[in-house]
């Protein structure tokens, strides 16, 4: 499974609650409806789902970084 990064814009949330209905088990939120990010490394096609369905823009997506394991020596 393939992970990614993510984040909050919060110059451009507005507290919709669509990533937390989404992401719930890695995203809740306040009581004004806002998003806390619980764990931000979350499911690459979850997450992309939860990017292209937010009305604002406001959630952003990063490539999880390689483990040092994972890093090829030279």
């Amino acid at each position: 499974m393939s992970r990614t990064h993510i984040e909050i814009d919060w110059t451009s949330c507005t507290g919709h609650r669509l990533c937390v209905e989404q992401l719930p088990d890695h995203i809740t939120s306040d009581e004004w409806g806002y998003p806390l990010i619980v764990d931000t490394l979350v499911n690459t096609r979850a997450a992309r789902r939860a990017e292209a369905d937010c009305p604002v823009l406001a959630l952003r997506l990063t490539a999880s970084p390689r483990t040092p394991a994972a890093v090829p020596r030279p």
